[in-house]
């Protein structure tokens, strides 16, 4: 079957030249799907001929005349902002011309705009941000990521129900493991709303286990951790500074002096196929979820490779009908949730 996915293809830190080289390499894996590049139709038609590339059925442009700025307010997207590559690639969503839409734009302006022009499912109070990270025994996924400051009980009950649909359709798993992200295991530990939360979940039929720590995300101890944003954008930026640390010093480590050096050519097989492991490249792709419709925000330095895997995650999303999968699902839970 075929989707069509617009891309927003003059958002993030490298626009254009990005999102068309991600464009033709999704393309050239994969004829079934067309692609829609919104923005500037002139500066697309260059970048395009520079590929030596052509528009065809498979790959059109749909011009718009703005963009959103990353450093911009999302208000201010919201309300001056209606003929942006962002804004009409979501329009495209909605009135069904797309499937999904991709953007690696201003998280905030992209959020609020999905939110206005797409509205939330029934049921769901705010969309949440989900991706999958890498762990010893796979991956898993984790949200809220940013998108929600000073989650309740409530929603942090939704996240769940969110993200164990989610990873029931991305991986088949009939019954995700769900955990609470906490400052400790113990029942006694973190403060009310997550007390609260961990008792609405454990008297749901979600596979809720309990409490998580920090570390237990990287170890795969469950399918799905759940979080208020503040702290799983927290998480996500300390693990991603820790790996560029690592890097740094191992590099620095093998240069020190022609013995290492020896050490570290050697050493490179093992090197390349640890990084390709946790490369972030190959998780780039992060679901808005809760909103009837499927967004995908790509890493705002995405380059072409991870661009066309956070466009993948969008056809894989499509082709599961998250949306549809989570509306179904969720009024039950929430019937269930407020008979406890």
């Amino acid at each position: 079957m075929s989707y069509t996915i617009a891309l927003d293809a003059m958002g993030g830190d490298h626009g254009a030249p990005v999102v068309t080289a991600a464009a033709k390499k999704v393309l050239e894996e994969n004829t079934n799907i067309r692609l829609i590049l919104v923005g500037d139709q002139t500066v697309l038609a260059k970048e395009l001929d520079t590929l030596g590339v052509s528009e065809s059925d498979n790959l059109t442009i749909k011009h718009a005349s703005q963009k959103v700025e990353m450093d911009e307010s999302p208000a201010l997207a919201l309300r001056g902002k209606k003929d942006s590559s962002m804004r009409v690639a979501i329009n495209l969503v909605k009135d069904g011309t797309a499937d999904a839409c991709v953007s690696a734009g201003n998280t905030g302006a992209l959020m609020a705009t999905s939110r206005f022009v797409l509205k939330t499912l029934p049921g769901i109070d705010r969309p949440a941000i989900c991706s999958a990270l890498p762990t010893t025994n796979g991956h898993t996924h984790m949200l809220d990521l940013g998108a929600n400051i000073g989650s309740d009980a409530d929603h942090l009950f939704q996240f769940a129900v969110m993200g164990s649909t989610l990873v029931k359709a991305m991986d088949n798993n009939d019954s995700p493991t769900i955990g609470l992200l906490n400052i400790g295991e113990e029942e006694i530990k973190g403060d009310e709303t997550v007390k609260t939360a961990s008792k609405i979940l454990a008297n749901s039929n979600l596979n809720y286990v309990g409490f998580v720590e920090g570390d237990d995300i990287y170890k795969g101890t469950v399918d799905v951790v759940v979080c208020d944003g503040f702290v799983g954008n927290v998480a996500l930026k300390t693990s991603e500074g820790v790996a560029k640390m690592i890097g740094h010093y191992m590099k620095e480590e093998f240069m020190r002096n022609p013995f290492t050096k020896i050490a570290g050519l050697l050493s490179k097989p093992i090197l390349q196929a640890f990084k390709k492991r946790i490369d972030p490249r190959e998780y780039n792709g992060a679901t808005f979820l809760g909103l009837q419709g499927v967004v995908i925000k790509s890493h705002g330095g995405a380059d072409a490779f991870s661009f066309a895997n956070a466009i993948k995650v969008a056809v894989v999303e499509v082709d599961k009908k998250v949306p549809e999968t989570i509306s179904s699902q969720l009024e039950h839970l929430l019937m269930e949730k407020r008979a406890v």
